[in-house]
């Protein structure tokens, strides 16, 4: 596949995909052939999708398929532009074949880490030659200082993992004396320094009163809210649980954790009887998985469902808290905030609702 062969990720691709699929859409409302797509026509899509207000259909997408287009021949391709010579585009043709040969990375990765290297050289370009001998730990900590606070935490990290080959390979040629890979400091997260408040009693029972037991989606959210609740489990591991995960005889369920990580838990009884208050209405298919999505004609419901559209086990959280307010709530995963799942495997009490 044209995607998969230039080293971009499964999802990646997966998203592209869409993209070209509404950007043909998008060609055929405008009474246009494929042939007729050009970087301007491209640049006219995209305009349209951000005057719309919809995330599907980036500019890079546009480009991308334009690309793919070109090269296999459906249309014409655009005059090659001249790339500007120079000490900093020698250096960042070296260091590319540094990172695909030396190294090995995909080219996808070589992209990511050619931004960073061209905005960080960027400052030491002075005129036909790059001012890089006295390059120096503080110039690194002011680029870092300068750069980060622009990111979220994750894109401050994927900075600095991206900083130091550059560090690295400029020691390695000789372009620098020193090995500055050991000025780019870690990013710190402080949001999961403390512990997240759990619910209080009255809260829990708001959140599982909210539930509209006399509908099955009702019993299907009470009983995986309850789950959360009483046995701490995460969004994943209830959307994970299956129908022969639990031993009714023993009192056990199986939970398959983060990991590849199995625990076998006591079922308690108010657990169970939500369980069986809910399979008893359940959609009789060959589906093994526990908890079925009504939005999806009774398919097994996921974390955030398809395409993270808030359709899964997070989302009936939500739900479920936005119908009992005043607070927000999220359900346990990794994030940080108020959670529906208070305390520790079978550590957590809930009131009787």
């Amino acid at each position: 596949m044209w995607l998969a062969d230039r080293g971009y990720a499964p999802r990646t691709i997966r998203d592209r995909m869409r993209d070209l699929d509404v950007l043909s859409r998008w060609l055929e409302r405008e009474g246009l052939a494929v042939e007729e797509l050009t970087p301007g026509r491209a640049e006219e899509f995209s305009a349209a999708r951000r005057k719309a207000g919809c995330a599907r259909g980036s500019a890079a997408g546009a480009r991308l398929a334009l690309r793919f287009l070109g090269e296999s021949g459906a249309v014409p391709i655009a005059p090659t532009v001249t790339v500007a010579e120079g000490p900093l585009e020698d250096l960042l043709s070296d260091y590319r074949r540094y990172l695909a040969g030396e190294r090995g990375l995909a080219g996808s990765t070589i992209c990511r880490y050619e931004r960073v290297a061209r905005l960080f050289l960027g400052d030491h370009e002075r005129g036909e030659e790059l001012a890089l001998q006295r390059l120096s730990a503080a110039d690194v900590s002011e680029f870092l200082a300068r750069e980060c606070p622009k990111r979220t935490v994750s894109g401050a990290r994927d900075l600095v993992t991206e900083l130091r080959p550059l560090l690295r390979y400029l020691h390695v040629a000789g372009l620098i004396s020193l090995p500055l890979r050991w000025a780019v400091p870690g990013v710190a997260d402080l949001r999961d320094r403390s512990l997240p408040r759990g619910l209080e009693p009255a809260t829990v029972v708001k959140l599982l009163r909210s539930c509209d037991r006399r509908r099955t989606v009702g019993q299907r959210d009470y009983a995986l809210l309850l789950l959360m609740v009483r046995l701490g489990l995460r969004v994943g591991e209830v959307a994970a649980l299956r129908l022969d995960d639990i031993d009714w005889r023993a009192g056990e369920m199986l939970v398959r954790g983060k990991g590849n990580r199995q625990d076998r838990l006591p079922v308690p009884v108010d657990v169970g009887e939500a369980l069986v208050g809910y399979l008893r209405r359940r959609q009789t298919i060959d589906c093994r998985q526990v908890f079925l999505s009504a939005r999806t004609g009774w398919a097994a419901v996921g974390v955030c469902d398809q395409g993270g559209r808030a359709r899964g086990v997070r989302a009936r959280g939500g739900a479920a808290g936005r119908r009992a307010p005043p607070a927000p709530y999220r359900c346990h995963a990794d994030a940080p905030g108020r959670r529906v799942a208070a305390g520790d495997r079978a550590g957590a009490t809930a009131p009787e609702a």
